[in-house]
């Protein structure tokens, strides 16, 4: 089958994608853009999470064949070129960051929360986070991520 979407603005198509095939697959292997991580191919973890059409889901449970004709953005995508987008410099800044794994689906689920909410509470903070697992953390310096993007988004 092929698959003719649109990922993080630019058109993209690729061939011989076999039915069983998880975007996430496609993303990584096919497309090169290794941002959305493979932790447990479950939607569990939240590692892979990616925006379909603008609704953040997990990559790993959505088939490759459903993303025909629509729009795919990565935590790559996210970024303006070279430009961190302001929840990827305060996840940086604050040492949100350790192994990488599942910074990737936290960065794209806390920009979510910042565009539904500008100005979220701790509890709304905390929901919004909860179907991303991070096993090297505390989460402290993941929510003085979020806070710290929330504040300087509601600057501007």
């Amino acid at each position: 089958m092929r698959i003719t979407c649109t990922v993080n603005g630019t058109g993209q198509e690729v061939d011989d994608v076999w039915a069983g095939e998880s975007l996430l697959y496609v993303l990584r292997e096919r497309m090169g853009l290794p941002g959305a991580k493979n932790a447990c191919e479950q939607g569990e973890c939240g590692s892979c999470t990616v925006y379909l059409d603008g609704e953040p889901v997990c990559a790993c449970l959505v088939a490759a064949g459903q993303a025909i004709g629509r729009e795919v953005t990565t935590v790559e995508g996210l970024a303006d070129g070279e430009r961190l987008h302001p929840v990827q410099e305060a996840f940086v800044e604050c040492g949100a960051v350790q192994c990488g794994f599942c910074t990737p689906g936290l960065v794209v689920a806390a920009h979510d929360l910042l565009e539904r909410v500008p100005r979220p509470s701790d509890p709304e903070i905390r929901e919004a986070l909860a179907g991303n697992l991070c096993r090297c953390t505390g989460y402290e310096k993941i929510l003085d991520a979020v806070r710290l993007a929330a504040e300087r988004q509601t600057r501007r």
